[in-house]
């Protein structure tokens, strides 16, 4: 985005006559989508939001297993009639591997209409049908179907868990989006304990090879940039705790 940004600037200059604004925009905007496609700046700048939280070592008991949407295309399950999962789908494999671990554990799914300018479903709808498919008791599960965002996953989630005192909570999420989520529940006074699932980055040496794909490079930006983007807008909403959330000592 930032690179048409420069691009459509440039054009802009160009049309105006500011031919030495225009060339230096349109060379912003070749050295940006170089920097980009060739070299592992997409990865390295996930990676750092995927490490901010490590996976924790599992506790003997849970009281529940909180899973944020954004794993089901709803837009296919609304015109098909099928639940189909994205590319975020680990959020609900891993959520069904740990409730089977802690049969006794809650499972609270928090997806609403995330669209805005069409109508949809609420993502619970399709999680509904496919969780209980395979085989999680209907009494076991707990869903909002009015979050329509991070922050309204942690607020909508806090009404309905009630979570006392010595409770544990596993929230889990993608590894990049983690940093806001916890942000979000530390602002609703929801204590959580984060599980990160869904990694995008290798780790290791193998961060540093970009992938022979040029637009998979650019893709790795364009993800980057836009969570680094929600944290910067929620933290000056005062929606999260700190700009990049991190672990407490």
């Amino acid at each position: 985005m930032a690179i048409l940004l420069l691009g459509a600037l440039g054009l802009l200059a160009g049309r105006l006559r500011y031919r030495r604004t225009a060339v230096t925009l349109y060379s912003l905007a070749a050295v940006a989508l170089a920097v980009s496609s060739l070299t592992p700046a997409g990865l390295v700048m996930t990676a750092y939001l995927e490490n901010r939280f490590p996976r924790p070592e599992l506790p003997a008991e849970v009281t529940g297993i909180i899973v944020l949407g954004g794993a089901f295309d709803t837009r296919v399950a609304r015109t098909r009639g099928v639940p189909e999962l994205n590319e975020a789908a680990d959020r609900v494999t891993a959520a069904l591997a740990l409730a089977r671990r802690y049969p006794d554990a809650k499972v609270l799914f928090s997806g609403g209409v995330a669209a805005v300018f069409e109508d949809d479903i609420p993502e619970t709808e399709a999680a509904s049908e496919l969780l209980l498919s395979l085989g999680l008791a209907s009494e076991r599960l707990v869903l909002d179907s009015r979050a329509r965002d991070t922050f309204e996953n942690a607020l909508y989630a806090r009404q309905l868990a009630q979570p006392k005192p010595g409770e544990t909570w596993l929230l889990v999420t993608s590894a990049y989006h983690m940093p806001r989520a916890v942000g979000t529940f530390r602002v609703a006074q929801f204590p959580v304990l984060p599980y990160p699932v869904d990694y995008r980055t290798p780790s290791g040496t193998a961060l540093w090879r970009p992938s022979s794909a040029t637009t998979r490079n650019l893709e790795k930006v364009h993800f980057a940039i836009r969570e680094y983007l929600g944290l910067l807008a929620y933290r000056l909403a005062g929606r999260t705790d700190a700009l990049i959330p991190g672990p407490r000592t």
